[in-house]
């Protein structure tokens, strides 16, 4: 509920979180709302300072650092996937990749839908479960961001190439061929975050 709350945009960044607040707002005693800040910090969704924990501020260096990190991880479970996928993996992938094919692109919301779940299957069909929770949290400081990169014009369009060109490469069992498409894939996603973050300004 917190975390929802702090990647949804209700607790706005550098706003104090009080502990005795969050407990009335929740609806709970002190104790889980301190478990639930401590976990929050580990996530890093949430920062100490003079004032106490705070939300995680905004700023184009986090999304480069994010992405900097993000481009070799999806590029990296996409190799993995490549040498481990079944055959079951494949054909999720082959679904999920058509069921993006078929999103109306002036649908946000089901972009976004579409597209995650599409990354999350190339993450399961890498059977990395580390990799999985690595990116599952950064993937909870992108959502902190507003808009998504897929509404930039011609987006949409090229990203379901580029799901395409790896669910090739995995079905080929071609590693490197996966981990280059998605390093391109996931640069591109990166300027146009920045370019967003800096519109917002």
């Amino acid at each position: 509920m917190l975390r929802d709350a702090i990647v949804e945009g209700q607790f706005e960044a550098g706003m104090p979180l009080v502990e005795m607040f969050l407990a009335d707002w929740c609806q709970v005693s002190r104790t889980p709302i301190r478990e639930a800040l401590r976990r929050l910090e580990q996530d890093g969704l949430i920062v100490r300072s003079e004032r106490g924990m705070i939300v995680r501020e905004r700023s184009p260096e986090e999304i480069l650092d994010i992405y900097e990190t993000r481009i070799v991880l999806e590029a990296t479970v996409g190799r993995i996937a490549a040498d481990r996928r079944s055959e079951l993996d494949l054909r999720g992938l082959e679904y999920l990749l058509q069921v993006g094919e078929q999103v109306d692109p002036s649908d946000h919301s089901a972009m976004v839908d579409a597209n995650d779940r599409f990354h999350r299957a190339v993450w399961r069909s890498s059977h990395n479960e580390s990799l999985v929770d690595l990116l599952g949290r950064l993937n909870l400081h992108l959502a902190r961001y507003p808009g998504t990169t897929l509404a930039s014009p011609g987006r949409w369009e090229t990203a379901i190439q580029q799901h395409s060109e790896v669910v090739r490469a995995i079905a080929a069992r071609d590693g490197q061929a996966a981990y280059d498409v998605a390093w391109r894939h996931f640069s591109e996603a990166r300027d146009i975050r920045v370019q967003l973050f800096a519109s917002s300004l």
